[in-house]
């Protein structure tokens, strides 16, 4: 197959990691910087330009779309898509989880358990909000952001306006949850893919910390999810329509909770600790898709 890994660097590890996983299984690879193609709608015919040409006889792409180039970056993912070129993740499913709300509404829609969540709104009351969300500490996240950035906590009902004063001067959407007290400061990481968790760690935050992302100096331990933990993970990324996906989950007294689900989930990370090739399972994913579709083409002519 003739692959394109859709990525601003080239160098970065999970970039690196699907490049290496696509030439062991034999396929033709390379990298395109997404933020430098260019679109062309032409006598209803539809281009993709990048370095001086028109790029062809690609089969299928891999998206490693960041947070803050997602709607330029859905934009070459969609034309790809309309010239019938499979991808790894849709067009549908990076819009669907990059939108933190978008993702907890859809979420919701389909009765998996996330953490309670609101969206203030310009004559908020932090008391009203304090109360809905069971008390204090709560916790204030960017609608888009990863790494943990963007997010924090709010121990008081002054810290919280003030916070929220200040998402708002930066013209910023911010959600609000409820602190999980007992997930004492870990969570869950599991990576879906078809369906299915191939991969999962528990995650833990360094002391004085909440977040327990490994950017944020947070540690890593390689374990076996239960069967109420995968299914959530699964059927999270299912609702979503996301074919691979990393799934967040804190461990409440009343189940395992979503916190969120990244479309492009790092990998160096998860393939350290657990030592599984996600970046395998990912092209291996990639090539059933190509198969089913080859298979479908050939049935229909």
């Amino acid at each position: 197959m003739n692959i394109a890994i859709l990525s601003r660097n080239p160098q970065l590890y999970s970039t690196q990691s699907l490049f290496r996983a696509c030439r062991r299984r034999g396929h033709y690879v390379r990298v395109i910087d997404h933020m430098r193609c260019q679109l062309a709608i032409l006598n209803g015919s539809k281009y993709i330009q990048y370095q001086g040409e028109i790029l062809k006889h690609i089969d299928a792409v891999i998206p490693r779309i960041g947070s803050s180039v997602t709607k330029p970056g859905a934009a070459v993912l969609r034309q790809f898509e309309l010239q019938n070129i499979l991808s790894a993740i849709t067009t549908t499913g990076l819009l669907n989880a990059r939108d933190k709300l978008r993702s907890l509404q859809i979420l919701s829609s389909h009765k998996i358990e996330t953490v309670d969540t609101i969206q203030p709104e310009l004559n908020y009351r932090a008391d009203k909000i304090i109360q809905l969300l069971g008390g204090l500490p709560v916790v204030v996240k960017l609608s888009e952001g990863t790494h943990g950035t963007g997010v924090m906590l709010a121990d008081s009902k002054n810290g919280l306006i003030t916070i929220l004063e200040t998402f708002h001067n930066l013209d910023q959407k911010v959600l609000v949850q409820k602190f999980i007290k007992e997930a004492r400061g870990q969570d869950l990481r599991a990576i879906v893919v078809n369906g299915e968790v191939v991969a999962s760690m528990k995650r833990k935050a360094q002391p004085g910390e909440f977040r327990s992302n490994l950017h944020r100096g947070g540690t890593a331990i390689h374990i076996k999810l239960d069967s109420s933990e995968q299914k959530a993970a699964i059927d999270a990324a299912n609702a979503l329509k996301l074919g691979v996906a990393g799934v967040d989950l804190l461990q409440s007294k009343n189940g395992p909770l979503v916190l969120e689900v990244n479309p492009s989930p790092g990998l160096e990370g998860i393939e350290t600790i657990t030592k599984v090739d996600v970046a395998g399972k990912i092209v291996e994913f990639l090539e059933s898709k190509i198969d089913a579709h080859r298979t479908l083409a050939d049935m229909i002519s």
